[in-house]
């Protein structure tokens, strides 16, 4: 059994303590890869967002820091929580996946099952082992190897299937700041020259997933992971936790010695990548993000647009424009901002564009109130 209830929490200091563990109430001295890992992962479906959520959490931060180690392979993307692209460290790589095994078989079923009828997948997933461990390979490329195999299925499938079952990391220049190339793939285990983890070990993820996310419901946990039956290892974990209830009256569970900041603790203006995955990974945003604004925030083909937090919470989306020497930081408030909140966004956006567009000579950050 779980320790017994804690008392109610309502959305704002759910926010606050959402924001000290997402290292957003003042930035953290961490090392890149001990920020990757304290934030279980970094939602990477473009090259760059991880670097811009890197800026805005960590004191000091380059590029470089991150880049270096996507290099000497100390961190690497593939796909893990929801079937998405993050950014982990090697050693999440090797921990997380076995965890995330279930739901991303699922998911393959769930979106490519029929294609993927009565083929034997575990041929399919020799060959394209094989494959990507001769040459790195692009999803497409490795589809039309396997459609050599199976030329009447569908090569996307093929491809997908592979990339479901066997961890494959992207390999560089993907996921190198301001360079550009495809996805390509090879298998984690001969990018990192060791395999993963044999036990796969989910209490050990909800417990870290509280520590960067909590407190937090199990329907929480499972929006964030994409897996299900969590409440069994809840369950388990139970005399390690403390119980919540939200005003609506939802149970949360957190960990004891986690930060739970005064509701009335100052937070300082920031801005947050597209995909960042302190908008995805609760079952209920309210803590930072209404619906009404989430509809403007998440698009129907899926992209998560780039967004600025004020007291917390997202109060709008950016852009950068460039033009040849020429940046822009385009600001969207969803609401009138004060001339203190605009000063703040002034001063901490035109640090932005200094990391973001460094060697641009004529900056600017612009206020579009046109949205």
């Amino acid at each position: 059994m779980a320790t017994p209830d804690s008392g109610v929490l309502d959305d704002l200091s759910l926010n606050r303590a959402l924001l000290a563990r997402q290292l957003l109430l003042e930035r953290s001295d961490m090392d890149a890869v001990a920020a990757v890992e304290h934030l279980v992962g970094m939602q990477a479906q473009a090259p760059d967002p991880p670097y811009i959520g890197l800026w805005t959490r960590l004191a000091g931060f380059r590029t470089l820091d991150l880049a270096s180690k996507v290099r000497s392979r100390e961190v690497v993307r593939l796909v893990l929580m929801r079937g998405t692209i993050h950014l982990v460290s090697a050693r999440d790589c090797l921990r997380l996946r076995p965890v995330l095994a279930e739901s991303l078989e699922r998911s393959l079923r769930s979106t490519f099952g029929r294609k993927l009828e009565g083929l034997d997948l575990a041929e399919v997933v020799a060959l394209g082992t094989d494959a990507v461990e001769k040459e790195p390979l692009t999803l497409g490329a490795l589809g039309s190897r396997l459609a050599e195999r199976w030329p009447d299925r569908d090569a996307f499938a093929l491809a997908n299937a592979v990339r479901n079952l066997v961890p494959l990391v992207q390999v560089p220049p993907r996921g190198l700041w301001g360079e550009s190339g495809r996805a390509a793939h090879t298998t984690a285990g001969s990018w990192l020259g060791a395999g993963a983890d044999a036990e796969p070990d989910a209490d050990s993820v909800v417990l870290r997933y509280l520590a960067a996310f909590g407190p937090a419901s199990v329907k929480d946990m499972q929006a964030w992971s994409g897996m299900t039956r969590l409440a069994s290892v809840v369950g388990r974990l139970g005399p390690r936790l403390r119980v919540f209830r939200g005003t609506d009256g939802r149970t949360l569970y957190d960990l004891p010695e986690a930060p739970r900041p005064d509701p009335g603790t100052p937070a300082p203006v920031r801005f947050l990548p597209d995909f960042d995955n302190i908008l995805l990974s609760h079952a209920d945003r309210n803590r930072i993000l209404c619906e009404e604004r989430r509809r403007l925030v998440f698009t129907r083909n899926g992209l998560i647009r780039p967004t600025f937090l004020v007291d917390g919470r997202v109060a709008g989306m950016w852009r950068v424009d460039r033009e040849r020497d020429t940046a822009r930081l385009v600001l969207q408030p969803f609401e009138p901002l004060s001339r203190r909140v605009r000063d703040e966004l002034a001063d901490e956006g035109g640090r932005l564009l200094d990391f973001a567009a460094a060697g641009s000579t004529d900056t600017a950050v612009v206020l579009d109130e046109q949205l």
